[in-house]
């Protein structure tokens, strides 16, 4: 559980996108509404919604006037009006800070007041709005006088710094933002995640992209934010292809030309062994020729292993059959097995059709079959199997050999690579181009302990004319 937690807390501090965008639109709904917020406090400080309408004034005005010699009853409907007042902006308590302040005179007697906290609020001049200081605070007033008598009506509603504070001590700006955020949420991911789809589907096919897949991208995103990312994928891929290119063809070109003077060599070497009688000397020129021998096996693979990387028109794939084409090949390999004692043992299904190139796949079945050969001790017996297995061909050859760790049996398929405790001498190619043969056959080669001892290797290859997918990369 803990291991759990902490795998998810992991994951949750990785940096993300997504959790970026998220936050970001956050940042900006509350910044929006922190400007509203803003700008509803400053048009209340420039333009105080109560103070604009003179019908508030003339009401009070009328009222003070016509019920000035009933002083109970004056009272009683001014407080009326004003409990009223108080209620229509919002606030029903005349002693809070946010309350908009009532205050009366006839002649120079105040006569009502909303509430006796706030102390008398004199405008210095009549009908104009006015920041007045009352106390220790600052009021937004203004002051109307009856055209008729000298009766007066103040109005007054709180500084801008006091609404703000209001407004922040009782909730009216977190919170909406905490109401609103987290029905936001969702909205936001989703639209954050189409936003971002054309981005996932440049992902998806490049991370399904295999190593020897080094064509552009088929998907040309018509975004131009995406159209930088996808052309500098495509220019990397054809640097990389143009760079395998140069580096096959270097290859091939040295392998080959390094043909011909092994060939001399050996005959050279072979003239001159036939023509001494001196011990010593022939057993040299044995050991030069093992040396020739193992320089053309490596030259051979290497020439293999580029024919079987080798996309081009010329590799165009025909109907084959698998279990005609491994007879063949056990039959021109019989002779190795033989001098090594060696028994191969065939178990064969009829037709197994497959598609593919007749050299290439020649080159994988030699290559299993010799390797199960050379690491077989004398006397033993080589099982090689074709069949059907749904819609794949399987091959699988089983040898009685020291088998492979398998922690390294993923690494034997690299190039040059070869176990650190195999005794046998060898390029560390040859399971490199049986596993190059394979994928280009949209195919799938694994490694495994064979029971009893021994290494069996498997080899599974669309059907031909099979419902599998046929992921085949020729031409």
């Amino acid at each position: 559980m803990l291991q759990g937690l902490a795998q998810r807390w992991k994951n949750w501090k990785q940096p993300s996108l997504m959790r970026r965008l998220l936050m970001a639109q956050m940042a900006v709904v509350a910044l929006l509404w922190t400007m509203v917020i803003a700008l509803l406090l400053y048009d209340s400080y420039e333009d105080p919604e109560l103070l604009k309408y003179d019908k508030i004034f003339n009401t009070v005005l009328a009222i003070a006037q016509n019920m000035s010699g009933q002083p109970a009853a004056q009272q009683q409907t001014l407080a009326a009006f004003d409990a009223a007042l108080l209620e229509t902006v919002g606030d029903g308590d005349a002693a809070s800070d946010s309350a908009p302040v009532m205050q009366v005179w006839q002649g120079d007697r105040l006569i009502y007041r909303s509430t006796a906290a706030v102390p008398v609020i004199l405008n210095t001049a009549l009908n104009r709005i006015e920041t007045v200081r009352a106390g220790d605070r600052e009021w937004r007033a203004r002051t109307l006088a009856s055209t008729t008598s000298d009766t007066r009506v103040m109005l007054a509603e709180p500084s801008v710094w006091r609404l703000t504070v209001t407004v922040m001590y009782r909730g009216f700006y977190l919170l909406p933002l905490v109401i609103s955020l987290p029905f936001l949420i969702f909205p936001a991911w989703l639209s954050v995640r189409v936003a971002l789809r054309p981005w996932r589907q440049v992902s998806k096919e490049t991370s399904e992209r295999g190593p020897a897949d080094l064509t552009p991208l088929s998907y040309s995103p018509p975004h131009k934010e995406l159209q930088p990312l996808v052309q500098s994928i495509n220019s990397l891929l054809q640097r990389v292809r143009d760079s395998t290119s140069r580096e096959r063809s270097l290859i091939a070109d040295a392998a080959h030309e390094l043909r011909t003077p092994l060939a001399a060599m050996r005959v050279n070497v072979e003239a001159l062994k036939e023509q001494t009688t001196d011990e010593g000397q022939r057993e040299l020129m044995g050991n030069l020729l093992r040396s020739n021998d193992r320089a053309a096996r490596l030259v051979g693979q290497l020439l293999q292993l580029m024919r079987s990387d080798a996309v081009s028109g010329h590799g165009l794939p025909v109907m084959l059959a698998l279990d005609a084409l491994v007879q063949d090949r056990l039959a021109m390999i019989e002779g190795l097995a033989s001098a090594r004692s060696i028994e191969l043992e065939l178990v064969c299904d009829d037709h197994v059709p497959v598609l593919g190139e007749r050299e290439s796949l020649m080159s994988m079945i030699d290559n299993l079959i010799n390797n199960a050969i050379k690491y077989s001790p004398e006397g033993a017996t080589v099982v090689v199997r074709v069949s059907r297995e749904g819609a794949q061909a399987v091959l699988r050859v089983t040898d009685r050999g020291p088998g492979i760790p398998g922690a390294l049996r993923e690494r034997v398929f690299d190039r040059f690579f070869r176990s650190p405790d195999q005794s046998q001498s060898g390029s560390g190619l040859g399971l490199a181009i049986v596993k190059s043969v394979v994928d280009r056959h949209g195919g799938e080669v694994a490694l495994d302990e064979a029971p009893g001892g021994g290494l069996v290797a498997t080899v599974r290859l669309p059907l031909a004319g099979a419902d599998a997918p046929q992921h085949l990369q020729f031409g």
